[in-house]
């Protein structure tokens, strides 16, 4: 894992090698991040409950329409401060990030503050699951070998949420998923049988993607 200063290719460390290729490269879409990572939609709920809460009791204590009105003012407002910060950050994200897959390896450039990259190569990754939503968009799931151990922290928000041991890499809000998820299987299966050939006898177990 390292910075990077300068990309000769685009979310990429360097030139790919004569015998690398680039399979896929996609961006996550900054609504499926402001809605899943930063939870904006969350938000709004309970800020309108909030406010639905504060109408109730302000009317229960008979208070004047200029009195609710104010005390509604300033919590719509700090309502939407609150979802406008998170969804500049989901936008920034989904700005400074790029998934690439190539045959041997998938490469993360991620980070607003901080740019870096982290290279996941194929022999260590078991699977790929992916899940699919409602507007289109969807997150692959990296499952690793012990071999392939990332921070959480460091890779957050691609990062399966919630699960820390084993840390899962994620690709998260990309658009058309179910089909990158098949091509990062074709990818590991294409390894693994590159290394059988390679290695007679050697045993691997090769990557799955789940409809």
């Amino acid at each position: 894992m390292t910075e990077y200063e300068d990309e000769p290719v685009r979310g990429l460390p360097g030139y790919l090698p004569s015998d690398e290729h680039m399979v896929w490269q996609g961006v996550p879409q900054w609504r499926a991040l402001a809605r899943r990572v930063f939870h904006t939609r969350k938000v709004i709920v309970y800020f309108a409950l909030l406010i639905l809460y504060s109408v109730v009791q302000r009317v229960s204590a008979e208070q004047s329409f200029a009195q609710i009105a104010g005390g509604v003012a300033w919590q719509l407002l700090l309502g939407g401060a609150s979802v406008g910060i998170l969804t500049l950050l989901a936008w920034l994200y989904a700005r400074s990030t790029v998934y690439t897959i190539t045959n041997r390896r998938i490469v993360v450039r991620f980070g607003v503050a901080l740019p870096m990259m982290v290279n996941i190569p194929w022999d260590r990754i078991e699977s790929a699951d992916f899940r699919s939503f409602a507007d289109g968009s969807g997150d692959i799931v990296l499952r690793p070998t012990p071999k392939g151990r990332v921070s959480y922290w460091t890779l957050w928000p691609n990062v399966r949420p919630w699960h820390f041991n084993p840390v899962q890499p994620a690709l998260r809000g990309i658009p058309d998923a179910g089909r990158v998820a098949v091509l990062i299987a074709q990818s590991v299966g294409e390894q693994a049988a590159s290394q059988t050939r390679s290695e007679p006898g050697s045993e691997w177990s090769s990557g799955t993607a789940a409809a």
